[in-house]
């Protein structure tokens, strides 16, 4: 199984493509290199943490911190994401509700994938299976 089966990958990668679309298509020219620039990286990189750890899924502890560190980058996006509705700088508010939702989706998916792993996690060759 691939890292792209996992749900928590799935929401990340949906977030990011959003953030990336919204920071560029929505944002004041002077956002795309201050806060949209961070949104941009802080989205990615939960994303690419998700990817990180389950490379290293046969090892317990790694994968938490990665998985940890995930919903750190993602409570950093949703921080930027309030930063960037509370200044005016995106005004669609459907648009903010519609990333919020996801940021919040993201989070209680990694918080509940988290407390799986803690639970259950085995060295096996399919962890996949355990985690789904």
């Amino acid at each position: 199984m691939s890292y792209k089966r996992l749900e928590i990958w799935q929401i990340a990668n949906e977030l990011v493509i959003k953030i990336h679309k919204m920071t560029l298509e929505l944002l004041p020219a002077f956002e795309m290199y201050e806060e949209g620039s961070q949104i941009r990286r802080s989205s990615k990189s939960a994303k690419s943490l998700i990817v990180e750890g389950y490379g290293r899924r046969a090892y317990k502890q790694d994968f938490l911190r990665f998985l940890t560190n995930a919903q750190a980058s993602n409570d950093e996006t949703s921080d930027h994401l309030e930063n960037l509705w509370n200044t005016k700088s995106l005004k669609e508010e459907e648009v903010y509700k519609e990333l919020f939702e996801l940021t919040e989706k993201l989070g209680k998916k990694l918080n509940s994938f988290i407390r799986s792993v803690q639970q259950k996690h085995n060295i096996v060759t399919e962890p996949e299976e355990e985690y789904s």
